[in-house]
């Protein structure tokens, strides 16, 4: 029987990026090819649940979204599975990533965050393509060039950054610096602001 290690499964409003606001089932999937030192997702607390058992969840709230997320979705070698499922039952797929593995073709919307913490993994990106990309902002003099390196490597429709968040602060002014800088002479297509609204609203 297959089986998936899942952290939770819950039905909230996304808090970030450019789908802020739309209903929809998170799928949160335990496991990561990285180990960010902001992360607040407890990968160690999950439980393996079959696909039918999923999908039984899932089915029990209202919303026909679902946002696959992480951890890592992508190193998940058996989530084709339960993507087609999802998709049979007329589900709109978003997927979060950190841009390091190919993104499954049945999903609808793919958002990738590449973590400049980990910039020495991103020589190549194996996904060139995504609606949105979003990115942790960190305090560093190289910072700038890694996201225009990834804007140059990633053809997407929207790009945002993320104030970072460690020990309860949010790196608010580093952040909005670097919108500026970045966005300097830019006229259209710029990168623009991604909170972390859910947590703001204090809903899950």
């Amino acid at each position: 029987m297959t089986q998936f290690n899942i952290v939770e499964i819950f039905e909230s409003l996304q808090g970030e990026g450019y789908n802020t606001g739309m209903p929809a089932i998170f799928i949160r999937l335990a496991a990561c090819n990285l180990k960010c030192p902001w992360c607040d997702t407890d990968f160690m607390r999950y439980q393996s649940m079959s696909l039918q058992h999923i999908l039984d969840i899932v089915q029990q709230y209202q919303s026909k979204n679902i946002i696959i997320t992480g951890g890592e979705p992508t190193i998940h070698k058996k989530l084709p599975l339960l993507l087609q499922k999802l998709k049979q039952k007329n589900y709109y797929i978003a997927l979060e990533s950190n841009g390091l593995g190919i993104v499954d073709p049945h999903i609808d919307y793919i958002a990738l965050s590449p973590k400049f913490h980990y910039r020495q993994h991103y020589p190549f990106l194996a996904q060139n393509r995504a609606d949105e990309v979003r990115i942790v902002v960190e305090d560093h003099p190289e910072f700038i060039a890694f996201c225009q390196k990834i804007e140059q490597h990633i053809l997407a429709r929207h790009y945002f950054l993320s104030p970072c968040e460690q020990n309860n602060q949010f790196n608010i002014l580093t952040t909005l610096q670097t919108l500026g800088k970045l966005n300097q002479h830019r006229y259209n297509n710029k990168w623009l602001l991604s909170l972390q609204t859910h947590k703001l609203a204090n809903i899950e």
